[in-house]
């Protein structure tokens, strides 16, 4: 058993679905339905699914605090067992793939399988540049701006050359009404967190999804997590930061998939 004590469970969730466990862990500056809304139902189709909300996101207050990658780590953890999932499979996206991570080595006994999206061992000097001017955006307040800076980097090259002028405002407009209040906290988060020395303590299946036009985190981050974890897979996928936008059904197979062959 882990030597680590969940918590009481405290973080909004979402809660669909029946069959094996899967716990969903979101993005920076996201939430469960803005990271996992367009395959959730998918998903749910042949899982129990869990996902909780960070601090800043959802129905889950603001911190007042740092963010701790143990405490996302534990609260999506207990989150799972209080609705009574002893053990389950765990997706993480970007930086829910460090709470992945990082879950699935403090519970080893826990997660049977984990599928790690656009996400990151440690932030390199892209992401350390790109997160920074992300939550200084966010903390001036000038949603528009951030909505802008957002969509250039997450969108991939060709799905934001193919995007119409008119849609392309949509978007920027979407973006900027669906920011999550806790943006700065989980940007900084993202700017500091290192789970190198996780990777070999990680026991469950892994896949690996590298998202090849990701201005974010780029391949050769995905390569160092593939290399790093034992006996973990690498598939790619020709999106951006965002598979939900560009190929979310592409994205929802490659995870069901590959746990349906590691129930």
């Amino acid at each position: 058993m882990s030597a680590h004590a969940l918590p009481e469970a405290t973080f909004a969730r979402t809660v669909l679905g029946s069959g094996p466990g899967l716990a969903l862990a979101h993005g920076a500056g996201s939430s469960i339905d803005n990271t996992y809304g367009p395959i959730l139902q998918g998903l749910a189709a042949q899982h129990t699914v869990v996902g909780v909300d960070y601090p800043g996101s959802g129905e889950t207050p603001r911190s007042t605090a740092p963010l701790s990658l143990d405490d996302l780590a534990d609260q999506l953890v207990a989150a799972a067992v209080t609705e009574g999932l002893e053990t389950f499979a765990v997706s993480g996206y970007s930086l829910g793939g460090l709470v992945a991570m990082r879950a699935a080595a403090r519970h080893p006994e826990r997660v049977t399988a984990l599928v790690l999206t656009a996400t990151l061992p440690y932030r390199d000097n892209r992401l350390a540049l790109a997160t920074s001017i992300w939550r200084k955006l966010a903390e001036s307040g000038d949603r528009e701006l951030l909505a802008e800076f957002m969509v250039m980097m997450a969108m991939g090259a060709d799905a934001l050359e193919a995007t119409p002028d008119e849609q392309l405002q949509q978007t920027i407009g979407f973006t900027a009404a669906t920011v999550a209040d806790g943006t700065p906290e989980h940007a900084e988060l993202a700017g500091r967190t290192d789970v190198r020395d996780d990777l070999a303590r990680i026991q469950a299946p892994t896949l690996v999804i590298s998202t090849t036009q990701d201005w974010f985190t780029s391949t050769r981050l995905h390569h160092q997590i593939a290399d790093g974890i034992p006996g973990a897979q690498l598939v790619e996928i020709p999106t951006g930061h965002l598979p939900m936008v560009e190929r979310p059904e592409e994205w929802q197979k490659l995870i069901t998939t590959f746990l349906a062959q590691h129930p």
